[in-house]
């Protein structure tokens, strides 16, 4: 193995990265070697300027508040270096921007090295309609929508090039089912269509309008789709052993489906035409207001701390950090791919909560 040692300096100087070439006799070098050889601690984070998105410019479909997985990915990316531009549902604009005004978020602001966290800009948007003739009259004539203009996919991203001429990093974190509590028998043709437009052909549209404004290149564009962790049915066991079946209905999980395979269809399109990476996040439940909707989020945070590998709670900022690094050079191979941030709960078969497992003495953390 060759190698070039990395100067990595303090935060007022660059950061030089060498890089290592793997020869034929590889086999030979030792872990411990490359790490001596490369100064590679366990407990040192990496310097921001590994991560190379200062200055990028980052907008965020789907922030309303801030306690959500969308305002966590906004906190990374800013604490990452990037300017932070983020659209906001419509009817839920005025909220939002009255609270950041009032310095209601300001304790969610805070960055790691102490400032607080700056969006340069807040965009009405509303992701279902493409463009103004989409728009129903009804829905125009609403007043929760008129006080607002150019707010549809295709409006935002105009909006977008005039104020800032392009971007580099696109995240989609939208999602909406009216029948969400409904099994999928159940369903209406109205209610599974609803969910499939506002959760997965949302993304599609965010895509056919922002990759023109996006600076192109892998080491560039980015493009992020993240979503609640896909349950169908949930088998929970209560203290006395009784089953209860929570579902995540509504054509919820087909719209999930949706998203992960039109994740790698994009990710090639995107990525043979306009060399920008397209990856997709599934998250493990977090009990965010948009979660409480389901009616049982608290169950399946219970759910997955029983069940997943890691017994700990879901951090909205590890979801957060996995974005940054996602659009950051750092993954500059990656695209395509569905990456769990979930505590490992993807990777079980079976609930270990079961009774059938009570005699098997499977470690467990308390709470």
């Amino acid at each position: 193995m060759a190698a070039v040692r990395p100067c990595v300096s303090t935060s007022h100087r660059a950061v030089k990265a060498g890089v290592a070439f793997v020869a034929g006799n590889s086999k030979k070098a030792s872990w411990a070697n490359f790490a001596s050889a490369c100064h590679i601690s366990s407990v040192q984070p990496l310097h921001r300027s590994f991560m190379s998105i200062f200055g990028k410019k980052a907008f965020i479909a789907g922030v309303a508040d801030d306690n959500g997985y969308g305002w966590a990915i906004a906190k990374s990316l800013a604490a990452a270096g990037a300017e932070i531009l983020v659209g906001t549902w419509v009817p839920a604009l005025n909220i939002f921007e009255t609270s950041l005004r009032r310095g209601k978020f300001d304790g969610s602001r805070v960055l790691p090295d102490g400032s607080l966290m700056e969006i340069t800009k807040v965009y009405p948007l509303d992701a279902v309609y493409d463009s103004p003739e989409d728009v129903p009259e009804d829905v125009k004539a609403n007043k929760r929508y008129a006080a607002s203009s150019k707010w549809t996919v295709k409006e935002v991203a105009e909006s977008v090039k005039q104020d800032f001429g392009s971007i580099d990093i696109l995240v989609h974190s939208l999602a909406n089912g009216p029948e969400v509590s409904k099994p999928l028998l159940e369903t209406s043709r109205k209610g599974y269509l609803a969910a499939v437009s506002a959760s997965s052909y949302s993304y599609v549209s965010l895509l056919k309008h922002f990759v023109p404004i996006m600076n192109a290149g892998m080491l560039l564009g980015s493009i992020i789709c993240l979503w609640f962790i896909n349950f169908s049915y949930i088998h929970c066991f209560r203290e006395d052993h009784s089953r209860v079946c929570l579902i995540y209905g509504g054509g919820m999980s087909s719209a999930k489906a949706a998203l992960e395979s039109d994740t790698r269809v994009l990710a090639f399109e995107a990525g043979r035409k306009h060399k920008i990476r397209v990856n997709a996040i599934s998250a493990g439940p977090l009990g965010s207001r948009a979660a409480k909707a389901i009616g049982f989020i608290d169950t399946m945070i219970e759910y997955s701390f029983e069940n997943a590998p890691l017994q700990k709670e879901l951090s909205a900022d590890e979801v957060g950090n996995t974005a940054a690094f996602l659009a950051s050079p750092l993954a500059s191979a990656i695209t395509g791919a569905v990456i769990y941030v979930d505590n490992g709960l993807n990777a079980m078969g079976v609930g270990v909560d079961s009774p059938i497992f009570k005699d098997l003495n499977i470690p467990k953390s308390k709470h």
